[in-house]
This record gives structure tokens, C-alpha cells and sequence, in this order.
């Protein structure tokens, strides 16, 4: 059976998860290793850690805090910020993460996804995309980096076909236009992107109703749904949200 997984997303900066909105306005949400833990008990398929200012800080994700993650939790960890080279990837998986996500290194040096994905295996490599609306490209959707700082000019799904062609795993696209609303994923973009290629598509950006969830997966082609602020604030348990997609005919993990 081929399970759709809901996987709550961890922002980490300063060692502290927070959530804002449209990448900016952060709050401090609490510590990241105790809400993972929550959530692993709670039947999270999965967990995303991004330590969100790594790259604008031009340093390595903080280790520290993703091996109290890890040694809090049952399910299986995606690392992502600040990632440049093997070296660190093969770190991140010496504590026990079980995959990385890469976003602006692969953008600068795309050879580095190859490199991985024959270190490590195309299983451990998700190649995050963080795409801004721009109506001169031909998808539409731009490719922005730098933790959502800088962008492109380059073509958020041409971009995902040639990292599925360089070997990628899976890849995240994250909706800057709806990140933190909780007004709904940008569908267009998430479908953009599921339809070009076939490897997985993990939604992530602007989930704030249980709908929502059920729209990725059945119009975007979404084959899992990142979710934080419904997660992080209460609105909704890993479990409502299950067993709402189960209700409406989506397989899942109950």
C-alpha cells in the first residue's frame, strides 16, 4: 500500500523552533527535540528539522539540537540548512538523521546532488525548492534561495526536473507566497511541479485547514503534506488530520 505520510516541519533558529509567516515575523514556538518527541508519539510519519538561518549565517545546521531530535523520536528525520558538502551531510547521518534536505548549495553547485546521491544513496537526498510567484517564467514560479532572501530567475520546475535527473530522492517545494497563512498550499505550483516528475512531492506552505491537506494530495499530486502552524498551535492532532484523509478515501498510517 502506498501510504500518503503527514510530516509536521520543525523551523529551528537559535536552537528554538519557531514559525512565522511568508518566511518572516518568527515566533518562538518552544524546544524542537520535546515537539518532535509529541509528535512521534503522536503518529507523525515523519519529521522535517529546517534550521532556517544556517545558510544566511553562513554556517553548518547545529548538530547539538538535531541529536536531541533524533534521540527523542521513533520516526524518521529530514535535516535541511545549511548543508554544503558531503562532509556535513555524512555528519548529519552519523547521529542519525535519515535523510537531508538541500536547498541553495545544490542551487550554486548542482554537481553536489550527484556527489551525494552516489555517497549515499538517491533515498537520503530531498532536494528542497522554495518558489516565489513570477509570471515571466514559463511555470510561473521562481526559484528563490538564501533561506528566502534571493532570487534566481530560474524556473522552479525546470529546476525540479534536472535535480530528478541529477538523482534526487524526493523533492520539498515551499510556497513563499503561502507559507504561514494558512490560507490553503499553492496548488498550481504543487501540481506544477508533481506533474514534471515522478519522483515523491512533499506540499509544504499554508496549510491551516484539514481541506487543505486533502487538496494537495487529491489536486496538487502531493504523495505527503508538511504541516506547522496547524501542528505547532493546537488546532489539530496528527490524528484528526488522518483520519479526516482516510475519511475522504486518501491511504494513510493510522
Amino acid at each position: 500500500m502506498d501510504y500518503r505520510r503527514v510530516i509536521p516541519c520543525l523551523d529551528v533558529k537559535d536552537g528554538r523552533l519557531v514559525k512565522g509567516i511568508n518566511f518572516v515575523e518568527l515566533r518562538d514556538v518552544g524546544d524542537p527535540a520535546e515537539n518532535a518527541a509529541v509528535y512521534s508519539e503522536a503518529g507523525a510519519d515523519e519529521l522535517v528539522f529546517l534550521d532556517i538561518t544556517a545558510t544566511i549565517e553562513n554556517r553548518k545546521t547545529l548538530l547539538d539540537a538535531v541529536k536531541r531530535t533524533v534521540e527523542r523520536i521513533t520516526v524518521p528525520l529530514t535535516v535541511g540548512g545549511g548543508i554544503r558538502n558531503c562532509q556535513s551531510i555524512g555528519e548529519l547521518l552519523d547521529v542519525g538523521v535519515s535523510k537531508v534536505s538541500i536547498n541553495t548549495a545544490a542551487v550554486h553547485n548542482p554537481d553536489l546532488v550527484k556527489e551525494a546521491v552516489s555517497e549515499f544513496g538517491s533515498e537520503k537526498i530531498t532536494i528542497a525548492i522554495d518558489t516565489f510567484s513570477n509570471l515571466q517564467l514559463p511555470s510561473g514560479f521562481e526559484v528563490i534561495i538564501n533561506g528566502g532572501t534571493k532570487g534566481t530567475g530560474m524556473d522552479a520546475v525546470e529546476w525540479a526536473k534536472k535535480v530528478e535527473d541529477l538523482g534526487a530522492g524526493a523533492i520539498l517545494p515551499t510556497s513563499m507566497d503561502a507559507d504561514g497563512t494558512q490560507a490553503g498550499y499553492d496548488i498550481p505550483m504543487t501540481k506544477a511541479i508533481s506533474s514534471a516528475v515522478k519522483v515523491p512531492i512533499i506540499a509544504s506552505g499554508g496549510a491551516g485547514k484539514l481541506e487543505h491537506l486533502y487538496q494537495a494530495i487529491a489536486e496538487g499530486g502531493a504523495d505527503a503534506v508538511l504541516v506547522a502552524s496547524i501542528a505547532h498551535f493546537g488546532t489539530y492532532t496528527i490524528k484528526q488530520m488522518k483520519e479526516y484523509l482516510a475519511e475522504r478515501g486518501i491511504p494513510v498510517k493510522l
